[in-house]
Parts: structure tokens; sequence; C-alpha cells
């Protein structure tokens, strides 16, 4: 059975005094979730998040981590230095880091390999913008985006690849794609890991729908078949909010 999860990615927000204190307003509201509960939070908070949520149903990732192992690359953080301070998670291939900060499939590859090879699962984003959407042309993009930076991949470390589909359209937008929409482009990328992987693996592959998910709309996205969780931004940023959409699953 598939790990079923709600992510938030609380992206350049939250000094590290207010970061923990969400922390541990977040722990004292989630106490058995029926997902899993991970929060990415950024660099400076991690080693303090790690303490807070130690021993609760609350799981600590990273939003990015370098393409190089280490050495003279003033202000990146590596792999290793991400693992060292508790987590267990990063984001890599979010579309932010993808636009704004030019990471290609051949750097998000490296970063890939660091991070497996230092302990972290990966929740590897992937997703088209409205112009490719409106041209019909999604399921090439997370194709193209898959085959570029993780379907070089063994099966054994693909067991540690969670993929986030967020339509870059509908983050940050207030649009959502309908849950027939993400369903559908969902049950694609399925089919594509198992072309590389075989069935039973891409059975086991949690799926993640990121893009304006909140309380409201959680219950029907989280209904479909292929849809295993969500990548939460915004949402995740308030207590109340990120524990509606871990409450979708309990519905």
């Amino acid at each position: 059975m598939r790990k079923k999860i709600v992510a938030g990615n609380w992206k350049m927000n939250k000094n590290l005094q207010e970061g923990v204190a969400l922390a541990k307003e977040l722990t004292e509201v989630v106490k058995n979730p029926n997902c899993g509960v991970i929060i990415c939070t950024p660099f400076i908070h991690l080693a303090s998040v790690a303490e807070i949520v130690k021993g609760t149903p609350v799981e600590l990732g990273a939003e990015n981590c370098a393409d190089k192992a280490s050495g003279a690359y003033t202000g990146e953080v590596s792999a290793e230095m991400v693992k060292s301070t508790g987590s267990e998670y990063v984001i890599l291939g979010h579309s932010e880091r993808r636009e704004y900060y030019k990471e290609t499939p051949a750097i998000l590859k490296e970063k890939v390999e660091l991070a497996l090879a230092n302990g972290l699962k990966v929740i590897f984003c992937i997703g088209e913008s409205l112009a490719q959407r409106e041209a019909n042309e999604q399921n090439a993009v997370v194709k193209a985006e898959l085959e570029g930076s993780v379907f070089h991949l063994t099966a054994e470390q693909w067991k540690n690849i969670i993929i986030a589909y967020e339509p870059i359209w509908a983050i940050g937008t207030g649009k959502t794609a309908t849950a027939e929409q993400a369903e559908e482009i969902h049950a694609y990328i399925r089919s594509c890991v198992a072309e590389v992987y075989g069935a039973a693996v891409a059975d086991n592959t949690t799926i993640l729908y990121g893009g304006s998910c909140k309380a409201s709309n959680a219950p029907e996205l989280f209904s479909k078949p292929d849809i295993d969780g969500g990548l939460i931004g915004g949402a995740s940023l308030k207590a109340a909010d990120f524990k509606g959409i871990i409450d979708a699953w309990n519905k």
C-alpha cells in the first residue's frame, strides 16, 4: 500500500522564531494523522525544528540542496549538511527553482543523486506552464522532466523518490486543476513510472498534487485513485489550514 502524504513547503517565509513557533503549534495539533506529515522549511530552521518534531508524527525536510558534495561554493548547502540537521526529505525540481534559478535537468540529476547518497528521500517536482497546458503538451513535459533527472535511477533508489505534480499555472494563483484534470495526469505519470520500473513499483510510488490545494478542495482531490496527497505551499504556513488538509484523509 503506497504511502499517503501531506507535505508543507514553507518557501522563503517565517524567520527562525516564527518557524519554531509554527512547528510547535503543528506538533500540538497533529497527533494521530491518517497520512504521513512532512514540513519542508528554509535551511536556517532545520536544526531547531528537528528537535521540536522529534518523537512526533511530523517529519522534516529541506526545500533544496546543492548539486555539489562540498567545497568552495559560498552560500550553498550540501545534501550531507541537510541530512546532518535531522532532516529526512528534500524538495528538488520545484518550478520556482527551475524558473528563477535556471536549474536544468542535468543540475537536478546531480542534486537527486547527492540527496539519495546522503540518505535523504526526494520529493521531486514536475509540471507544466499555462502555455504548455493550453497547447496540450502537459504529458510530454512531465515525461521529459522525469526522463531528464530521475528515470536513470535503479529500482532500489526509486524507493526513496516521491513525485509531486504541480501545474505551474496553479501555484499561488488561486487556480486549481480540477480533480479530474489532476487525476488524469497523475495516472499518466504513474504509467510512465510503470514503463520504466514495472507496474508493481508504479503502484507503490507516491504521487502528490501541488497547486493551490487547500482544506476545501483536498477531500475531492484526495478521493482520486492516483492522487496520494499534496505538496502544500501557502496553506502550510498556518497550523489550522495545514491540519485541515491533513484531516481530508480522515473523511
